[in-house]
This record gives C-alpha cells, structure tokens and sequence, in this order.
C-alpha cells in the first residue's frame, strides 16, 4: 500500500467513518439536480462550517473549496467521469466517459484530492454503457496505483426508464451485490453502494465489497426518513454515506450534515439527529 494511498484515506475517514457531501451534481447536465445549487459558493460555505469529512465536486467547482483560507476544512473527493444516464429522458445513446482520458488523474493531484469517483452503469439493455464503465474505471486504476490515489467506484444499479421519470435506483439485493463486487475486483478502495430495498439486507454489500462502503443517498427524501434509513443503515454495517439532494436541496444543509454526522460518528439514533436538525 502506497503511504500516499494511506495518507489520503487518513483525511477522508474518521476512525473508519466518513460523511462525503456530494455537490457534483452540475456536470451531468440534469436540470433537476441543480436547485439548491444556484448558489455553490454559499453551499460550500455553510458544509465548511458543519465540516463533513469531506466534500465531492468536480473539477470545475473544487475551487470552491480548495480556496477557502481555513486551516481545517473538509477533504476534496472529486468526480472525474460524467455521462448522460442520470437524465430524466432516455437518449439514443448512452455513454459515460472520462473528463480527461489521457492524464485522468491530473486535476485530482493540482486540486489536492483525497480520492477520485467513477461511475459504473448497470442499465438494462445498455450493455455498452457498462463496458464503458469498465474501461473507464480499468484505465484510472492503473492512474491510482501509480499516483497512491484511492479509487471510489459508485456501481450504479438503475431501473429502464418508465412512466415515473428517468433511470431510478433498483434496489434489488443480488443485483446490488454483484455490481459492488464487481466494483471490488476491478479494484475499488471505496465504493459508494446503492441502499437495498430491504435494509436487512445491506450486510450483504458491505460482505461483498471488502473495503470501505459508503451509502449513496439518491433524491431528497423527507429528511427524518432520511436519518431513520441512515440510522438503519449503519447498524448494517456501513461506513458512513455519500449525500448530496438529501444535504443541499434542504433548508438549511449545515444542519442536515451536522446531524449525519452524529449518526455516523457519535452512533445518533434518529431522534437525536432530528433535534440536531430542528436546532437553532
């Protein structure tokens, strides 16, 4: 294990325990990601204060963080991927590349990240899209172990697009389960794993990875159900979550982070978090 590698982890986890707040939203060009966003700078400001471990942008927005004079502030996590199945409509093509597919690594090392995120897309009937994937992640693998850069893969399992509106979680344990298993062999050191339908049955993922799991949140959820699944899914083994509409699309997402935080490092059940919330 590089000690880079280990040095960077050392700033996103906690005592094995990491919030990443997810702000990475803009780059896939879904206009529904962006209420709550208008205004990036102010969002950074207020997690800067709640300080999560750490903070998810990409490249084009992590000025907003690496610029803040503040001797301790969140980790910089930063998306180096972007592709087009978060979209509400279906497209007649799908992909998901690389935003820099020769030096993928670059804007991570200039903006003092403590990891890298890529996608991995488990669509039906879009079996290119997760070749793509592969590729993508394949190549920046060997970036990392180059550079002692973790890896955080998000192996994304999605519904077909339906009457409801775009590509939605399938929450289905055994696909699940592959996906992140997938996303160890190739070589993950963090996944960002979707929540299972049953929450009873999240071990399972955090048995299959082998290494850090942290919870992607998906859209804004009414924010106690937020805590409780939160709560639940801790007790399931998880290391902590990756939330990003259910932290800045709320009122006030210095607070929602603050409570998030008790759960995931102070063991907070779902009142408590809720009191957190609800504090002046």
């Amino acid at each position: 294990m590089p000690s880079t590698w280990k040095a960077r982890l050392n700033r996103m986890f906690r005592n094995g325990k990491c919030l990443d707040v997810a702000i990475d939203h803009g780059i896939f060009n879904e206009p529904t990601f962006i209420p709550g966003l208008e205004d990036i700078d102010g969002v950074v400001g207020q997690l800067v204060k709640a300080m999560p471990d750490a903070i998810q942008t990409n490249y084009g927005q992590a000025d907003t963080l690496q610029r803040v004079e503040t001797p301790e502030k969140p980790a910089l996590v930063l998306r180096i991927d972007v592709g087009n199945a978060y979209n509400t409509i279906r497209h007649r093509e799908m992909w998901s590349i690389l935003q820099n597919p020769e030096e993928p690594l670059v804007g991570a090392i200039q903006m003092d990240a403590v990891a890298v995120v890529v996608n991995m897309y488990l669509i039906p009937n879009e079996p290119g899209l997760l070749r793509q994937s592969i590729e993508n992640v394949s190549k920046v693998r060997r970036e990392c172990e180059k550079y002692g850069m973790p890896l955080m893969l998000e192996p994304l399992v999605m519904q077909a697009p339906s009457e409801k509106g775009g590509y939605l979680v399938d929450g289905d344990t055994d696909k699940i389960v592959a996906m992140v298993r997938t996303a160890r062999e190739l070589g993950a050191d963090v996944i960002k794993a979707d929540p299972t339908d049953n929450v009873e049955d999240f071990h399972k993922v955090v048995e299959a990875a082998r290494c850090p799991v942290l919870v992607r949140g998906g859209g804004k959820g009414e924010i106690g159900k937020v805590f409780e699944k939160s709560v639940a899914l801790m007790g399931q083994g998880a290391n902590g979550m990756v939330y990003g509409r259910n932290v800045y699309q709320h009122d006030n997402p210095a607070r929602v982070a603050a409570a998030l935080k008790a759960i995931i490092h102070d063991g907070a059940d779902a009142t408590r978090a809720l009191e957190i919330y609800n504090s002046k």
